[in-house]
């Protein structure tokens, strides 16, 4: 005679479960690597490396944006502003800021070279001032 098996519930077989050293090893690796995902994906981790990228990115937007107030003060001690604000507005647009270093607007106190991020700055706050 066959004996009728009970059905086991899911709780039941829960109990029951004696996993063994290697699954829970697997187990642990898994929820390492899923943990590692989740983080970089959605989480906000970053390696070291793009963490030094973007410090560098804003730390060089931050000077861009303290000198070229410096770079608006220099247009507005140039004694022939108002003639070269005629030329600078009919200057094509993408020209605009090769104009702002051929004047030495962007030029730094104590640099040789114009800031071609802080001339481009200064040109779009100069269009802003004089509209």
């Amino acid at each position: 005679m066959v004996q009728g098996k009970e059905k086991v519930s899911l709780g039941q077989r829960w109990n029951n479960a004696q996993p063994t050293k290697t699954m829970v090893v697997w187990l642990c690796v898994a929820a390492a690597v899923l943990t590692m995902i989740v983080g970089f994906a959605w989480g906000g981790w970053m390696t070291g490396g793009s963490a030094r990228e973007t410090a560098e990115e804003m730390a060089e937007d931050a000077v861009v944006t303290r000198l070229t107030p410096i770079c608006v003060a220099q247009f507005n001690q140039d004694p022939e502003k108002d003639r070269k604000l005629k030329e600078f507005e009919e200057t094509k647009a993408y020209q605009r800021d090769d104009y702002v270093k051929e004047q030495g607007w962007a030029t730094m106190p104590g640099e040789e070279k114009p800031d071609s991020k802080v001339a481009d700055a200064c040109t779009k706050l100069l269009m802003q001032i004089n509209q």
